[in-house]
């Protein structure tokens, strides 16, 4: 099979038929596609069903708990056949005209093709949670700081076999991207605007993706902890020195009240965050040594 196509679906009932529609129109190749329902309220995997049998190329999963999107990539990834492995939204945000090109690029012999959008037709607060994820990538996970890890993008087969080896419950596809190699190109395509209703990627979504990224693919907190509290303690045994010595050679006593207690204050917050990001990294090893499961699912069609 030349091309599967991997797509979570969440509240995406009154979208479906449009989108399954624009990718039939626009390809000419051997390809399937591959809805992976995330436990959506909504009638989503009754749409898939039907859509499943009036279809041939398309493949339906459901997951019986909602494990977030890329878990459900993940579920799609284990079932796909195809040669090259498109990703996308099921918004239409990402036009199904450009699978074309991405899949040509994979065919040239890239590895990975990414996106990149000129215009992105986000809110502002997803604008920057993009910007903010692309800058915590460049310093967590060696990324290139040209490319923006877009969710619409293309794979090759060995590097899908590469990705699925990854058995813990926390995903992060872009971290096992760029952990696996960086034969990587980029396409500007155009992001369009919403087909049906608002996103259901909220603030809450950011901020797992974010802590994903930073405990599941990078020691580099542990590193930045390290480094933060050995800078206290140099700082705070050249202050105690300071202190003896002003006390040694001079009447004065200095004011030790507030800056003692802005010291403590300040010393004891890098110690909670220390401690919070030790936290999740135990945490995370926890839940994988008591092998959770990245996704459950329910169904197959």
């Amino acid at each position: 099979m030349d091309l599967s196509i991997v797509i979570p679906v969440y509240n995406s009932f009154s979208i479906l038929d449009e989108l399954v529609n624009q990718i039939d129109a626009s390809l000419e190749l051997d390809f399937e596609l591959i809805l992976v329902n995330d436990c959506s309220p909504d009638n989503s995997w009754a749409k898939i069903s039907q859509l499943s049998d009036e279809f041939e190329f398309i493949k339906g999963i459901n997951l019986r708990i909602n494990s977030s999107q890329h878990n459900a990539i993940m579920a799609g990834l284990n079932y796909s056949e195809g040669r090259v492995i498109v990703m996308m939204d099921d918004d239409l945000q990402h036009d199904p005209r450009y699978i074309k090109k991405l899949y040509s690029q994979i065919q040239d012999g890239y590895d990975v093709c990414y996106t990149r959008f000129p215009y992105k037709k986000h809110r502002l607060w997803k604008k920057l949670g993009s910007q903010f994820n692309g800058f915590l990538a460049n310093l967590l996970l060696d990324k290139p700081k040209e490319l923006y890890l877009s969710p619409f993008k293309a794979i090759s087969r060995k590097i899908k076999e590469d990705i699925i080896k990854y058995d813990g419950p926390y995903p992060y596809i872009d971290g096992l991207i760029l952990a696996v190699t960086n034969s990587i190109t980029v396409i500007e395509v155009e992001h369009k605007d919403r087909f049906f209703g608002d996103g259901n990627y909220t603030f809450r979504s950011s901020l797992s993706l974010w802590f994903k990224m930073v405990t599941s693919f990078s020691v580099q907190p542990l590193r930045i902890a390290t480094y933060i509290g050995f800078i206290i303690s140099i700082f705070s045994f050249i202050l105690g020195g300071y202190y003896i010595l002003l006390k040694i050679f001079s009447d004065s006593t200095p004011d030790g009240w507030t800056s003692l207690m802005v010291i403590i204050l300040f010393i004891g917050g890098i110690q909670l965050l220390s401690i919070g990001i030790i936290g999740e990294y135990i945490g995370r090893s926890y839940l994988k040594l008591n092998q959770k499961a990245q996704y459950i699912i329910k169904e197959l069609k």
